[in-house]
């Protein structure tokens, strides 16, 4: 039985999957666990009335695990690993949080209209910790094993760098060779090419963000 799940369609593309990583992350995760899934594509700027039912705030992803529909990627990849637990993608304890506070760090920055706010400085911060503790522990985040806290980053860095390098035309420095490495590993395995979004999608996605 395939599991349902509805993700952010692209604006103005609403048959292909839009810009949102939470979503990516559990369409990475089925991907990688070969779960089969049958995906519906929600319009977010015309929301159709059956998923406002099923997701009264409107978010996304939702997934429907034993005719309850259930919101938030955090729970939906713990649900999805007690489930599903052949082919774990549990990373240890001690690896879980690493680079969690990258993605806040990429939004106060991309918003940012004043260059001595200090928000440039912070990301950079947390992008030379990822790379020291890759250089210690990679290629992946708990080493040679892919798990779920790649699948949560790797989306979110694939927005850091499309989103800076059309807004600030910023990119990542070069001399953070471990995260570089880092992202042409992921960003070219074969589930986050199905699972990504179009870079235009990203860019139109984050335009109102960061224009606001």
């Amino acid at each position: 039985m395939a599991l349902e799940i509805c993700v952010k369609a692209a604006a103005g593309a609403p048959e292909i999957p839009g810009d949102c990583p939470f979503c990516q992350r559990i369409l990475l995760t089925l991907e990688e666990k070969k779960i089969p899934h049958k995906t519906h594509l929600i319009n977010l700027s015309d929301k159709p009335q059956w998923f406002l039912e099923i997701s009264p705030e409107g978010k996304v992803p939702v997934v429907k695990f034993d005719d309850k529909w259930v919101p938030d990627s955090d729970v939906i990849v713990g649900i999805l690993e007690e489930k599903y637990p052949e082919l774990s993608l549990v990373p240890p304890p001690e690896f879980a949080s690493v680079g969690s506070k990258i993605f806040g760090s990429f939004v106060k920055f991309v918003k940012s209209k004043d260059p001595n706010d200090g928000s440039e400085q912070a990301l950079l911060d947390e992008l030379k910790a990822l790379d020291e503790h890759l250089r210690g522990h990679g290629p992946f985040i708990a080493g040679e094993k892919i798990t779920a806290v790649d699948f949560s980053l790797g989306p979110k860095l694939y927005h850091l760098e499309i989103a800076l390098g059309h807004f600030k035309k910023w990119t990542v420095p070069e001399g953070l060779t471990n995260v570089h490495s880092y992202t042409k590993l992921i960003f070219s395995r074969e589930a986050f090419v199905k699972t990504k979004a179009e870079k235009q999608f990203v860019i139109t996605g984050w335009e109102p963000k960061v224009n606001a």
